[in-house]
């Protein structure tokens, strides 16, 4: 009889861990999908144009442009909560910065990002960027300055969207690297758009992994998104 018991209870524990388990991976599935929802959508033009179709050009773009309003930067990075694969996403418009054109060749920009005004939709996410991963208090300032010129060939009609490659140098957490990145660009009514991403290794930037320990898992690398607009100076 007791050996009777002992099973039952085995049976019971087995179980009552197993529907742990399951609520566990299931309430981590309604609240990524459910209650949280999807991530934002990759920063992009939303211009369709770029097969040629647009109005014609307005004139020169040569000159000084200045970051303006609906400018924005962040950082995307692929990771699993609790088994559960989830999007972690966080932005920011505290964008600053300008490019110069001399005739129709980009020749100088830099751009200027407050790190600790990066936020997610997780404010414990934030406190773990702010903090162990970015340490905003001790680098407080992410830059992107331009380190060669882009030429842009035949100017583009305004609404064309067109692609071309860049070559900056990216300071992150205190270390600046070289980067290179497609971008695209559109000229519209209102002056100029640009848009990309560029691949982070966390390591090269000396980034402690997002992860936190088996419970959220992160891969060694992240995107840095941007949208900047900009405006005549």
């Amino acid at each position: 009889m007791a050996r009777l018991r002992r099973g039952r209870l085995r049976w019971w524990l087995l179980g009552g861990l197993a529907a742990l388990v399951i609520l566990a991976v299931g309430g981590t599935w309604l609240y990524i999908h459910v209650i949280e929802g999807p991530a934002p959508a990759p920063l992009s033009l939303k211009s369709a144009a770029g097969s040629g179709s647009g109005t014609a050009a307005s004139g020169t773009v040569a000159g000084t442009w200045r970051v303006s309003s609906g400018s924005i930067v962040g950082y995307r990075v692929n990771e699993v909560l609790a088994g559960q694969a989830a999007v972690a996403v966080g932005r920011t418009s505290k964008v600053t910065g300008s490019l110069t054109i001399s005739g129709s060749t980009v020749r100088a920009a830099s751009f200027s990002v407050p790190m600790d005004t990066i936020k997610s939709n997780e404010s414990e996410r934030d406190v773990q960027f702010n903090g162990r991963i970015m340490e905003t208090s001790t680098y407080p300032t992410g830059t992107l300055s331009l380190t060669a010129p882009i030429v842009l060939d035949a100017l583009p009609a305004d609404g064309v969207v067109k692609a071309y490659h860049a070559t900056a140098d990216l300071t992150l957490h205190g270390h600046t690297r070289k980067v290179t990145f497609p971008l695209k660009a559109e000229r519209t009514t209102a002056g100029i758009e640009i848009s990309g991403s560029i691949p982070v290794l966390f390591a090269d930037w000396d980034i402690s992994n997002p992860s936190v320990g088996g419970f959220v898992t992160t891969q060694n690398h992240g995107l840095l998104e941007f949208l900047i607009k900009f405006s005549r100076s």
